[in-house]
């Protein structure tokens, strides 16, 4: 996620989302830069309108989490604390695979 916010930092900042810049950008955060996603994200974003794709979010609604049926109220969080780690692994699985439709 660093380097997504790296190039909405360079966004908002009116600044181009260019590989030196992104790599500048996590580089100060102290974040060992990776070149190779650095240049995925860049192409990525490079077809995308950023400020739209952000006001689209933004006006998305989020989705209610469905309540857990029946069980204890211990064990709902615990499914959902485990949904959540399979989820974030999917994430880091997929890469910077459709990293463009995050935004568009």
């Amino acid at each position: 996620m660093e380097y997504v916010y790296a190039a909405m930092l360079l966004h908002s900042a009116q600044k181009n989302i260019d590989e030196d810049g992104v790599s500048s950008v996590l580089g100060a955060a102290g974040v060992d830069v990776d070149g190779a996603r650095v240049k995925a994200l860049v192409t990525s974003l490079g077809d995308v309108n950023i400020d739209e794709a952000m006001a689209t979010a933004v006006a998305a609604p989020v989705a209610a989490a469905p309540a857990a049926a029946g069980g204890s109220a211990d064990a709902a969080p615990a499914a959902e604390e485990a949904e959540a780690e399979e989820e974030e692994e999917e994430d880091d699985a997929a890469g910077f695979e459709g990293l463009g439709s995050l935004f568009g």
